[in-house]
């Protein structure tokens, strides 16, 4: 079994989540974001987090700790005078909740929330256990503080954390009700707050989510495209792919067989030789997207639980180390990669639509078109996709390529991971609207050639879903509700190629 499928029972797990800073996973921000769960902090976890905040305040009272008894970035040598400690807090606060742009969605907040709760559970951050009993308690009551969209350049989410910062404080709105009371923020808490990454891994977790579904489902869309044009088994094979054992192209080649009751070993059709690349190459195309989505959650998994804070409380030592862990190097790679690789599967969508226009494998009209003469059928629907295409291909142009130099030349780099996890975010509606267009196209096709797959195959049942959901009538008028109908049946399209098997 292929490790994309190792998150199917946690994402419809029930009962509350338990957050101890070790054991956070992309389903359990999803099930937080969207008030699925009720968040649960561990036992064990908050006495770490007592520790660490307890030998926090003890080092900052005796020595030289960033952001505690010293300025931050190019201010980092100057001292906090011990008088002005309490009040240093809250002034970084104020300074650094400079987001700009627009107020960032309930449940990005909300996924924000749950990492930063589950981090600092992880112990290193050394700021006040109620900070973290705070933020649970506006997970379960569905409170979350106004967010706005920019302020990272994926060095930490300083500015929108220094927002939630605020808010804690009493000095900055929440929207929703059940806020929890202010907090007493001082010096010991407010860089601890804000130095992490929390928002951008929120984001990334909500995207990987949805588009590792989406990719999922596309496969079912395929399979129903290869009905309808008689589409040959033989690019599935299992001896294709056990002679080229790239793990996420003979998992989507299983999977496809699956789909469409092929066997390992089918027998080639008659008449054409070999189908165009949309259908024969799918499992070298899908495959690569599902190994980049592993690397991705790898990626989360670790950052998802990390003591990423700067500088790092360590109880254990009575120590406080400056360090640059909160760089987000492998997540903006990881998450570049995965939108190349999404692209790379919408345009093979793109490829079969053109494919389904074609009389010469469907043996119908031109575009799909009804008797009426010199009729345009689906014809539109290629150029809206290949305008969604168009958009999906924008987000994909990799964040990590920007560069920046802050703070008088003393942070001399950024990652733009917070660029890159907005960017997937986005890639989500334009990459439904592609394969949306897919399936209009397919189902109207098996439609116009009576063609049933047999009922009892994952396929047969995609295509009683997609009939029950979509308009039969093949008279030339406006698709645009087609498609947004179809774009909504991908998710549970993604249910059915969960449960296919070969």
């Amino acid at each position: 079994m292929a490790s994309w499928d190792v998150d199917v029972p946690r994402a419809a797990a029930t009962g509350p989540v338990v957050l101890d800073g070790h054991g956070m996973r992309v389903a359990d921000v999803v099930r937080l974001a969207d008030g699925d769960a009720r968040p649960l902090a561990g036992a064990g976890a908050m006495k770490r987090v007592e520790e660490s905040w307890d030998v926090a305040r003890r080092i900052a009272a005796t020595g030289r700790v960033y952001g505690r008894s010293t300025g931050v970035g190019a201010n980092r040598n100057e001292d906090v005078p011990t008088g002005a400690a309490a009040e240093h807090g809250l002034r970084l606060l104020r300074s650094h909740a400079g987001a700009i742009g627009d107020e960032l969605p309930a449940r990005q907040v909300r996924a924000m929330l749950a990492v930063r709760a589950n981090q600092l559970l992880a112990g290193g951050a050394g700021l006040r256990p109620t900070v973290v009993t705070a933020l649970c308690e506006a997970l379960e009551t569905g409170a979350h503080p106004v967010v706005n969209e920019f302020g990272s350049v994926g060095t930490g989410d300083i500015a929108a954390l220094a927002q939630v910062g605020l808010a804690l404080a009493g000095e900055h709105p929440w929207r929703g009700p059940g806020a929890p009371g202010a907090q007493p923020l001082d010096n010991n808490d407010a860089l601890a707050l804000i130095s992490s990454n929390a928002l951008t891994l929120g984001q990334a977790a909500l995207a990987l989510h949805e588009l590792r579904g989406l990719v999922g489902a596309t496969q079912v869309v395929a399979a129903l495209s290869l009905v309808a044009v008689d589409g040959s088994h033989e690019a599935y094979a299992a001896p294709v792919h056990a002679a080229r054992p790239h793990r996420g192209s003979v998992e989507v080649a299983r999977r496809m067989r699956g789909l469409i009751g092929a066997a390992d070993r089918p027998t080639p059709p008659l008449g054409r030789i070999q189908d165009p690349y949309g259908f024969r190459c799918l499992p070298q195309i899908h495959g690569p997207a599902h190994d980049a989505a592993d690397a991705l959650e790898e990626v989360l998994d670790v950052e998802l639980n990390a003591a990423a804070e700067n500088p790092l409380i360590c109880a254990e030592d009575s120590a406080a180390y400056h360090h640059g862990g909160f760089y987000q190097a492998q997540l903006a790679l990881a998450l570049d990669h995965f939108r190349l690789s999404l692209t790379q599967v919408a345009r093979l969508s793109t490829s079969r639509l053109s494919t389904l226009n074609e009389p010469a494998y469907t043996r119908l009209r031109p575009f799909l078109a009804d008797l009426e003469p010199a009729s345009s059928g689906v014809m539109i629907l290629e150029y809206a996709a290949g305008a969604a295409l168009g958009d999906l291909r924008a987000f994909s142009a990799p964040a990590s390529l920007g560069h920046a130099v802050l703070s008088r030349g003393v942070e001399e780099q950024a990652s733009f991971a917070s660029l890159a996890a907005r960017q997937t975010l986005r890639a989500c509606a334009a990459y439904r609207l592609v394969v949306g267009c897919e399936l209009v196209a397919a189902v109207r096709a098996l439609r116009q050639r009576e063609l049933r797959p047999d009922p009892d195959l994952p396929v047969g049942r995609a295509l009683e879903l997609a009939e029950s959901a979509l308009d039969a009538d093949a008279a030339d008028r406006p698709l645009t509700d087609d498609v947004a109908a179809a774009a909504a049946l991908l998710d549970r399209f993604t249910d059915i190629w969960r449960g296919s098997t070969a």
